[in-house]
């Protein structure tokens, strides 16, 4: 090659550059991406997608489930079994009420018991009450009348209900009875029942100050003692419900019944269509709400 090719070719690549030049400059000024050098490829990044929240199939965003509950535990660390609500099923029970004139029907008493068939028609409550008795004279035909013992014909009970006692209150001078020795013959009825798998519901002794004629300061006293007793005897595990027809169907006058609760009887002591169904209505409440 001449030297005037030479200088010739070197002229055209000179021009080629500054065109190249231009061209980059005006590229620079308009915004556009200018092309250089590309380092060395690298690894790829890691593609991270965005958490998206859950969508119901209109659309809404789903609410997050609430968080798991923190297991209760006992203070040794056992896990503590969360409580079993199962709804009451409904059944029959079979009811023995052992008792004085209060319980007997005919002495007019025993009202509290029809309240109960009215409220649990397909359940059964035999009357075993007995007018002008002691608690030591129903103990005696308890095992006959109750317990089913030398008959053939008797239920298996599902509870015994035992109301006695104002008898042998008044009975202290003519036949020696004492708190004592009336507690004594109830909680030998109770724990009989309770040995044939019977519940036993006992109600204390209802108020009969207006008995005049036998009343007296003493009496009352021995009164609230063995009233005292009987209340005493859940905790005692002895019975499984007291009803206390003290409190029921008292008003005022502690020891005397409600005017209301007494009517028509005149005694103070024996009580009428009121009383009963005060005692029916909280049998029914707190023992037998589940009778059929």
């Amino acid at each position: 090659m001449g030297f005037a090719d030479a200088f010739h070719k070197l002229k055209l690549v000179h021009g080629l550059a500054v065109i190249a030049a231009a061209v980059v400059a005006s590229q620079a000024r308009a915004g556009a991406p200018v092309a250089t050098t590309a380092p060395p490829a690298g690894p790829a990044p890691t593609a991270v997608t965005p958490a998206v929240p859950a969508s119901s199939p209109s659309g809404a965003p789903t609410a997050a489930p609430p968080p798991a509950p923190t297991p209760r535990v006992s203070s040794s660390g056992a896990p503590i079994a969360p409580p079993i609500t199962v709804a009451s099923a409904k059944r029959t029970f079979v009811v023995a009420a052992i008792g004085d004139s209060l319980t007997d029907a005919k002495s007019h008493g025993g009202g509290y018991l029809d309240y109960l068939r009215k409220k649990c028609p397909k359940s059964r409550f035999d009357n075993y009450g007995k007018g002008g008795e002691m608690v030591n004279q129903m103990r005696k035909r308890f095992g006959r009348d109750v317990l089913g013992e030398g008959v053939t014909d008797k239920p298996a009970y599902t509870h015994v209900i035992v109301f006695g006692g104002v008898n042998d209150l008044y009975s202290d001078q003519t036949a020696g009875r004492t708190p004592e020795k009336i507690e004594g013959d109830l909680l030998r009825m109770y724990k009989a029942a309770q040995g044939k798998g019977m519940r036993v519901v006992a109600l204390t002794v209802a108020p009969w100050g207006g008995f005049t004629k036998y009343f007296n300061e003493h009496r009352s006293k021995t009164t609230r003692e063995v009233n005292k007793w009987i209340t005493g005897q859940v905790a005692a595990k002895s019975v499984d419900h007291v009803i206390d027809a003290f409190s029921l169907l008292s008003c005022g006058d502690a020891d005397k019944l409600c005017p209301k609760v007494a009517e028509p009887f005149k005694d103070g002591l024996h009580f009428g269509k009121d009383g009963h169904e005060i005692l029916g209505k909280t049998l029914y409440s707190k023992v037998f709400s589940s009778c059929e």
